[in-house]
């Protein structure tokens, strides 16, 4: 068999059977008062099981990088094939599923943020001439403060995340929790530049009103896509209004610490991923080669 196909095979299998069993852990929900801290936290736990995978991956590339190819030691092809397949399944389903928020007609939404790698304001304009000026300006915020995040392309990449660790239910339900707390975010983020909670509340309860047809609580249409809108989900819409109108607590949302905690985090995983690769290069026959004889003799 080829080397890479060897190897690809490989990591369906081991990478597959890894974010399995860490999709499986349940992590317990911290309570903060500040949704930007709760949203990051929220935006780990989603990758938290798709992070060892990539060392996984990392380690496989190091352990090919001096198998020779064709690859010579023998094993069973028809049970590494056959154990890869159900992982290859599912990471088939979330490759389309990505594909497809890309290529099918975005959404008529009232108000969103869309765009992966530039994201734009999309602003209906039957809906602004419904609004007065405050109400505008603080839907604006509220949608300037997605485009600066990259929140459209954050949301593509949580669902892709999520749909890897298919078809455990609670992983879907932490990708929701986040997006409740991704708008939460938004909306503090929006009153911190000086937008009025009670502006944002009218603004979101006039687009929710004005949006047709509704959308239905559950649905795939509400899930699968990439915009963030400044309605969010209809599901927390009341609590999020009452929010709005209560005063901005003192801001405890991330600062220029917590921006770095992030990169020193990117940094410690690339670290990880380098360290993977050269122990995959240095000792993976060692591990490997005794795995796929005993493939060969079981």
């Amino acid at each position: 068999m080829g080397r890479e196909i060897l190897l690809t095979l490989l990591i369906l299998l081991f990478g597959g059977l890894v974010l399995q069993v860490l999709a499986l852990v349940p992590r317990p929900t911290l309570p903060d008062p500040s949704p930007r801290i709760a949203e990051r936290r929220a935006w780990l736990h989603l990758w938290l099981p798709v992070l060892p995978m990539l060392v996984v991956g990392a380690w496989l590339s190091g352990w090919a990088l001096r198998e020779p190819d064709p690859v010579r030691a023998p094993f069973d092809h028809g049970m590494l094939i056959g154990a890869s397949i159900p992982f290859a399944l599912i990471a088939l389903r979330a490759t389309l599923r990505a594909a497809w928020v890309l290529a099918k007609a975005p959404p008529e939404l009232p108000v969103c943020t869309a765009g992966l790698w530039r994201p734009r304001i999309l602003f209906d304009p039957y809906l602004a001439r419904a609004l007065n000026e405050a109400e505008v300006h603080a839907a604006l915020e509220h949608e300037r403060a997605h485009a600066r995040h990259r929140d459209p392309l954050r949301i593509w990449l949580a669902q892709l995340a999520t749909d890897l660790q298919w078809p455990w239910p609670w992983v879907h339900r932490r990708f929701e929790a986040w997006l409740e707390l991704l708008e939460l975010a938004r909306d503090d983020e929006a009153r911190g530049h000086g937008a009025s909670g009670t502006d944002l509340a009218a603004a979101v309860v006039a687009t929710a009103r004005h949006l047709r047809p509704p959308r239905r609580v559950g649905s795939a249409a509400w899930i699968l896509g990439s915009d963030a809108a400044l309605l969010g989900d209809s599901r927390s819409l009341q609590a999020r209004i009452a929010r709005l109108l209560v005063a901005l607590p003192e801001d405890t949302g991330p600062t220029e610490d917590a921006r770095l905690s992030e990169s020193a985090a990117l940094a410690l995983l690339a670290v990880a991923i380098g360290a993977a690769l050269a122990l995959g290069a240095a000792f993976g026959n060692e591990i490997l080669h005794p795995f796929l004889m005993w493939t060969w003799t079981v």
